[in-house]
């Protein structure tokens, strides 16, 4: 006869049990949470503890808004459960996850290292990865130099193509022509007042450093993918390949790829607390510079190396047709001819040896091999790094396979789960925030699958 708890809606399994013990082991003051210890004085604010498990549970359940997470709050058992029947407004909501940015990432990466003090990183390979995210700013609302230059020179066309047909509308009648030329007019005003505006944003765009400007959100910028492309984010994962958990991730807005990979490789290991690594990335991150660096921190990567000579193009021998000889500083062409050694210059801060052969005029296989007068072959002075990774690569033939299934279904999972606006909020530092929370979701998602919801509170008490 009694009136039921709202504990009875709960089950013992369900996943918001783990939202609620995992926050509740958190030291929220030394994460540097604001607002942990109330003040003396004045009325209580709602507890970080409480603010954090709503967005914990929101992302897991695909409500990112600030106002969506307040209606659930009033009328969702399982929030109700969470909170203690607490229902902050939208605004109190958005602020937490505005103002504690950097502890809300903090907590995503105190889940990693309760993963690692677990044991789930034994294998110590990870593969890297990044992927274009939207941001709030529209396609229209970004300006680089190209951009507006054809934007300019649209709205020109127009104004030129309204006044032929104000010229045109002048020989109607006088009724018709009234009324088409006050139509006219308000469009060639209108299209003036555009050029205005655009003649602003040139001047603001020529201050820039990367001549890009966003409007609505300034840190967004406009990138290449496979389609259209896309003004957003890069965001740069390292996922186990174990367990397929994001062990770190790194929120960027270069379009590039090139220079992340020693980035994300120390960043995962740190997290992954492990000594000896093996990444794995695909053929966009191949930078001689990037592996050199990984190779000085005690990091093995493998990435496939981009082919841009023309002659495996056009049908002739490409660089590893010809084989090098440490011992005797030179390589062997496909026939049988040695390139000597030249001479050696520095190129974009890179020290390249340069090698030819004197017999390539007299050669039978010359039109194979190159159009010129020798076939010259160059060589970085650190080229025997790259040369121990391709035979890590051929030693491993399923790499970029383990690679693509590790790293890729990750970004589609929690693609799918953002919708099609992706980000929420605007700046580096707020994304970063957000996509910290939909990290998190993904891992303790993953966890519960591996262990499930009472073996991972127990673990997390632990």
């Amino acid at each position: 006869m009694l009136p039921e708890l709202l504990d009875d809606y709960v089950s013992e399994t369900n996943p918001v049990r783990v939202v609620d013990v995992f926050v509740d082991e958190l030291d929220l003051s030394q994460l540097g949470f604001a607002g942990v210890n109330p003040a003396a004085t004045g009325r209580p604010a709602y507890h970080p503890a409480i603010l954090l498990k709503i967005y914990i549970y929101g992302y897991l359940n695909r409500i990112q808004s600030s106002r969506r997470l307040e209606r659930e709050a009033q009328r969702n058992v399982e929030l109700m459960w969470l909170t203690g029947r607490l229902m902050p407004d939208f605004k109190t909501i958005a602020n937490f996850r505005k103002d504690n940015g950097k502890a809300i990432c903090k907590v995503c990466r105190q889940f990693v290292v309760m993963c690692q003090q677990l044991g789930l990183f034994s294998d110590a390979l990870v593969a890297i990865d990044g992927s274009k995210f939207k941001a709030v700013n529209n396609r229209d609302r970004n300006f680089t130099s190209a951009k507006l230059q054809r934007r300019m020179e649209e709205i020109e066309s127009s104004i030129n193509r309204y006044l032929v047909d104000l010229d045109t509308a002048d020989r109607q009648e006088p009724a018709v022509a009234k009324i088409k030329r006050e139509r006219l007019e308000d469009k060639i005003a209108a299209l003036k007042i555009q050029m205005q505006v655009l003649k602003e944003v040139e001047v603001v765009l020529n201050e820039t450093p990367d001549k890009q400007l966003s409007l609505t959100d300034p840190d967004a910028r406009s990138m290449k993918t496979r389609g259209n492309g896309i003004v957003g984010y890069n965001v740069q994962t390292a996922v186990d390949a174990k367990h397929h958990l994001i062990v770190t991730h790194e929120v960027t807005n270069i379009g590039s790829d090139r220079e992340q990979l020693t980035l994300m490789a120390k960043q995962a290991r740190e997290a992954m607390g492990t000594q000896e690594l093996t990444a794995i990335a695909d053929r966009g991150y191949f930078n001689s510079e990037e592996i050199l660096a990984s190779h000085e921190a005690g990091i093995n990567v493998m990435v496939p190396k981009s082919v841009t000579s023309s002659a495996t193009a056009h049908g002739r021998f490409g660089k590893a047709d010809f084989i090098y000889d440490a011992e005797l500083n030179e390589y062997r062409c496909p026939a049988g001819d040695h390139l000597k050694w030249r001479f050696a210059s520095t190129e974009h801060g890179m020290k390249i040896h340069r090698y030819w052969s004197s017999n390539c005029q007299s050669c039978a296989m010359k039109d194979k091999c190159t159009p010129s007068e020798q076939r010259r072959v160059s060589r970085w002075e650190h080229e025997e790094i790259l040369d121990a990774m391709q035979t890590r690569l051929d030693q491993t033939p399923d790499a970029m396979r383990i690679r693509r299934q590790t790293v890729e279904h990750p970004y589609g999972t929690i693609k799918s789960w953002m919708g099609s606006e992706h980000f929420l909020t605007k700046t580096l530092d707020r994304v970063s925030t957000e996509m910290s929370l939909h990290v998190l979701a993904y891992n303790l998602k993953r966890m519960m699958k591996i262990l499930g919801t009472a073996a991972l509170m127990e673990a997390i008490v632990a």
